[in-house]
């Protein structure tokens, strides 16, 4: 009987494995792109500081890159609601 039942549900189990790799992958690429819009924040911060980018330039790029930080961890949490 367990034999019959693997046979069958093969083809599910098949979709679920598959399923599951492109959220892991998905998962991943999320981390990179947060990490990356952490050192982007780190080097505008070390832009402001030395003078090379005025006050106002960084508040609007910072809000760019907060707003971008936020919408990956809405979703890497699963609570996306836009």
């Amino acid at each position: 009987m367990f034999l019959i039942d693997n046979v069958l549900l093969a083809p599910v189990s098949g979709v679920m494995y598959v399923f599951r790799e492109i959220q892991a992958a998905a998962e991943g690429e999320a981390v990179k792109n947060a990490e990356a819009l952490r050192a982007q924040l780190s080097e505008l911060y070390g832009m402001l500081e030395s003078g090379r980018i005025s006050s106002d330039q960084f508040d609007a790029k910072e809000k760019e890159l907060l707003d971008q930080l936020d919408g990956i961890t809405r979703v890497n949490e699963g609570g996306n609601d836009e």
